[in-house]
């Protein structure tokens, strides 16, 4: 489950990605680059641009950390610093993945920030889920 947030055709497939540099081990580069959307949020401009960070953690099949992770949209400044861990723990045949994204600044900017990655969150962990369990 975890390799598919480091495999460029896996990223592609469940988060849309255009291009994506991931590297799993500590102090290797995550970075993922996606389409600029043609709307426009009336705070964050326009979704899509580029999401960068470094891998500070990395146990294979079970969890990783990325920290100094900003995304750079493609109008207006980067939204960071953020941190995101993800782990994965098995209960029988069955993956609980845990998705924690941090950081924060109690600004109009960073609220609306949170409120349209929620949904998109929902929506990219919910393709991951069908690749995964459709892979062959």
């Amino acid at each position: 489950m975890l390799e598919a947030f480091f495999d460029p055709k896996a990223l592609a497939i469940w988060w849309q990605a255009k291009h994506s540099v991931c590297v799993p081990r500590p102090l290797g580069s995550y970075a993922i680059e996606w389409e600029p959307t043609e709307w426009r949020d009336e705070v964050l401009g326009r979704l899509g641009g580029a999401l960068h960070a470094t891998v500070v953690e990395f146990k294979p099949g079970r969890e990783f950390f990325l920290a100094d992770t900003y995304w750079l949209p493609p109008d207006g400044d980067p939204i960071g610093p953020m941190a995101l861990e993800v782990s994965c723990r098995m209960s029988g045949p069955v993956c609980k993945l845990r998705v924690k994204q941090t950081g924060f600044e109690d600004t109009p900017r960073w609220r609306r920030y949170y409120a349209v990655i929620a949904s998109g969150w929902r929506q990219s962990l919910a393709a991951l889920k069908d690749h995964v369990e459709n892979a062959p």
